[in-house]
């Protein structure tokens, strides 16, 4: 079993969680390959009975590795998709953080999970992504997001005017501090701070949710995720950002941009335990009675 280890920090009262990661890792058969920043993070703080391979973009892993641990939080699990791409690996979330919507296995829990890995005992998600198009290709080769594509101002004293197209049928000028196109993964990060629906996520649809928008009126709209989505920005702001999950670009005002589908899935790894409608009760404390 190849395993790859993603990471980005570690907390000190963490390490001793990694190290036993590492320790199980050396009991099974198969080439350990860790994130090079990452393992430069970790000397001093882990060590390894073997000495692990390094690599630092996707054509070193992609053909070689059965599994990618990814060891923080949410964002540390969004920040792998470039790394994964289209090459299938499933991606197995170590939370490390606090909330851990797609980080779903505790640092309590790593030992137990890895046994029934080597198990074959998880069920495999696949989650959609969508894909940015501009004309100028704004992100390059990753230009596609698992939680959201955020249209944003940076300026405080003004408002951005958003133009957005449905298949190229007219559906709303937004007058907002920004527009949120999000997946299902996404339903549950930004948007749903913005107050938009959780949808589960082998759902086959979109939602676009306003930031803050002027006309209260406004709100999030679920379209099916075959859809064609096209935003152009207006206005006088030149100071204007558009991010894709954790990666960030400015944009000029009248910039065109298409989002869709991609053709690609992100596999995430879950353990027979771990169910979506569960994560959300448990992480939103649904259900808890809280009069006592």
């Amino acid at each position: 079993m190849n395993v790859a280890i993603f990471g980005k920090s570690i907390a000190e009262n963490d390490a001793r969680y990694i190290q036993g990661l590492m320790d199980k890792l050396a009991t099974v058969k198969g080439e350990i390959y860790i994130y090079a920043p990452f393992y430069s993070v970790m000397s001093g703080l882990i060590k390894f009975t073997t000495e692990p391979r390094l690599f630092s973009k996707k054509s070193e892993i992609s053909d070689v590795a059965d599994y990618l641990f990814s060891i923080g939080g949410d964002g540390t699990l969004l920040d792998t998709i470039t790394l994964v791409g289209d090459s299938g690996i499933p991606i197995i979330g170590i939370n490390m953080g606090r909330l851990g919507f797609l980080s779903g296995i505790s640092k309590e829990e790593i030992i137990p999970a890895v046994d029934e890995i080597i198990a074959k005992k998880y069920t495999i998600e696949k989650r959609t992504l969508l894909k940015l198009i501009t004309t100028n290709n704004l992100f390059g080769e990753f230009n596609y997001a698992l939680n959201d594509l955020t249209v944003y101002k940076r300026s405080p004293l003004s408002m951005l005017t958003i133009k957005t197209f449905i298949n190229d049928e007219f559906l709303n000028t937004y007058w907002a501090d920004g527009l949120i196109v999000a997946t299902p993964t996404g339903s549950t990060a930004y948007s749903l701070s913005c107050t938009g629906p959780i949808i589960t996520p082998d759902s086959e649809n979109f939602v676009v949710t306003p930031i803050a928008s002027h006309n209260l009126t406004v709100r999030p709209i679920v379209v099916r995720d075959d859809s064609i989505i096209r935003i152009v920005v207006e206005g006088r702001n030149l100071d204007c950002m558009v991010g894709l999950d954790s990666r960030i670009q400015k944009i000029e005002t009248a910039t065109e941009m298409l989002i869709r589908k991609e053709d690609f899935k992100i596999n995430l790894l879950r353990m027979v335990n771990q169910d979506f409608f569960k994560t959300i009760r448990e992480k939103l404390k649904w259900g808890l009675d809280i009069r006592n």
